[in-house]
């Protein structure tokens, strides 16, 4: 008896593995909310693309946290917005601004008082900044407002970050997270190595290394996939076995997967 299972379940790797497939459900995530082409009245990382993100019942919304000179948290993408970079300039500088769809700059306190209100699991991307210890410096002012919004759990939020101390960071001090490197030059078991459980890689990165999906899931760690706008793409990534993927088109997405979408 236990051969035979033995057996039936060499017979099923093998199928995966030649396959490329894999029989779960992936996660959809509005990548900075929602917008582009399918909410145009928003803009990417406003409120408004996270409640439609939320009214629209999609796994995450992920956004962008920045901090200004003078230490205000910022909901905002990229150092620079109407020619003001947000990371060296003080937090008045902002104040005057307005995002593409006429919001002022969120807050990161009024994006999670907003993303509290839902079940949408919030995507949590660490800006990195000029140094490995302001960066450091940031994401220990992030976990602090999560605490301070009762958002402090594995179920609702994630971590995703381009600087690797931010990431390995969050692997000491809060192991329990989903935690994510999004840099694309390290394979899993190198991550893995520095007890980082996930990656969120360009799917340029994952078309070049095919073998580091499967190589991850060996690990038990996490594959999300960004930003991934196009039909063919979307539908090679499903097939290639990610858990997530991040899209500026999220109603695309929901189409192509139909009943594989994990809610």
């Amino acid at each position: 008896m236990k051969r035979t299972i033995l057996l039936a379940a060499l017979i099923l790797a093998a199928a995966i593995s030649l396959t490329g497939c894999r029989s779960h459900k992936v996660a959809i995530t509005a990548h900075r909310g929602f917008w582009k082409s399918e909410a145009v009245a928003n803009a990417p990382n406003s409120l408004a693309s996270l409640g439609e993100a939320q009214a629209n019942g999609f796994w995450g919304s992920e956004f962008d946290v920045n901090m200004t000179a003078d230490g205000r948290l910022v909901v905002l993408h990229g150092p620079m917005i109407q020619t003001v970079n947000a990371q060296a300039s003080p937090a008045a500088a902002l104040d005057t601004l307005v995002l593409e769809n006429g919001e002022p700059v969120p807050t990161l306190d009024s994006y999670l008082s907003l993303g509290a209100k839902s079940k949408c699991v919030l995507v949590f991307e660490i800006k990195a900044h000029q140094t490995a210890e302001r960066s450091v410096e940031v994401t220990k002012a992030c976990v602090e407002a999560l605490k301070a919004h009762g958002l402090f759990d594995p179920e609702r939020v994630i971590f995703i970050s381009f600087s690797y101390d931010a990431c390995k960071w969050i692997a000491a001090n809060a192991p329990k997270f989903t935690n994510q490197y999004l840099g694309g030059d390290k394979s899993p078991s190198q991550l893995h190595e520095d007890s980082i459980n996930g990656l969120d890689y360009h799917f340029s990165v994952l078309q070049k290394n095919p073998g580091w999906i499967e190589e991850a899931h060996a690990l038990g760690m996490s594959v999300n996939v960004w930003t991934v706008n196009d039909a063919a793409i979307m539908q090679e990534m499903i097939e290639a076995g990610v858990d997530c993927i991040t899209t500026d088109e999220p109603l695309l997405c929901r189409e192509i997967l139909g009943k594989k979408e994990r809610r």
